[in-house]
């Protein structure tokens, strides 16, 4: 499988892709957040996040806070805490309950010791420096204050991974295709300790396992056409592609029954 890993990493920590582009808008983070319907065992992440917090009272800051899942949990289910939503696009922060800054997780708007949490779910891979982004987000805490970060493993979805070079080899008429663009791969499960581990001394790992089992491949589609704003790393014509994968996807759930995918996420619990 070819791939230009440099191009694509620089990409996906890019400001103007995710804020212009990649999360403009909620769209296409709730596609690749639909996927997980179908997985097995079904983890209530927002739940898992409010225990993990169980004895913190104070100011709660979600870094990267996307389309607000979280922090709508946490107005509901934490009404002690006060909950600041953050994230770098002013777009995808419309909807979600505010108080809300657009703000550079790399330059917090925030006085040192001043949280008494914060969260960076799924999003530490998105910033160009993570070690440094580490330190700043240890730098807001107080002392005793937690931080919950997460994070997929490397071989998580492997089975999209497969398919999406499969369908970029049609497409290009040769047998393996480029490989599709990671996300998580920058500040994955594997590597997520020794980023985490600059900063915080206590780091509990979380694995959460499952199996996403599908009987129709919009899912699926819609999950890899949710990376859209990196089509110009993709090396393949983007929208030939997602086409290609779904008549593969289709054409193994007629053989198969199903397409199923391995999943491998995990939440990290860090104190200084």
């Amino acid at each position: 499988m070819t791939s230009n890993t440099a191009q694509q990493d620089a990409a996906v920590a890019d400001k103007m892709i995710l804020a212009n582009s990649a999360y403009a808008d909620g769209r296409h983070l709730a596609a690749r957040q639909s996927i997980y319907r179908w997985q097995q065992p079904q983890y209530d992440l927002p739940g898992i996040v409010v225990e993990e917090l169980a004895g913190t009272s104070g100011i709660v800051l979600d870094v990267g806070c996307g389309n607000g899942k979280f922090v709508s949990r946490l107005h509901t289910d934490c009404p002690n805490f006060q909950v600041v939503g953050m994230d770098i696009s002013a777009g995808i922060l419309a909807d979600v309950e505010k108080p809300v800054l657009v703000a550079d997780a790399q330059a917090l708007p925030f006085a040192d010791d001043s949280a008494d949490a914060a969260l960076a779910l799924h999003m530490l891979y998105h910033v160009s420096d993570i070690g440094a982004t580490v330190k700043e987000l240890a730098r807001v805490l107080r002392p005793g204050g937690v931080l919950i970060a997460s994070t997929n493993s490397d071989t998580d979805k492997n089975e999209l991974d497969e398919l999406w070079a499969r369908a970029a080899g049609d497409v290009l008429g040769i047998s393996e295709g480029p490989a599709r663009v990671s996300l998580s791969s920058r500040f994955s499960l594997e590597k997520s300790r020794s980023y985490l581990g600059v900063a915080f001394e206590n780091i509990l790992v979380r694995e959460l396992p499952g199996t996403i089992e599908v009987t129709d491949p919009a899912p699926i589609i819609a999950h890899l056409a949710s990376y859209e704003a990196w089509a110009e790393q993709c090396g393949v014509p983007f929208q030939e592609t997602v086409s290609r994968a779904a008549e593969i996807a289709a054409a193994t759930i007629a053989t198969a029954g199903s397409f199923r995918i391995t999943c491998l996420g995990g939440i990290l619990v860090c104190r200084s």
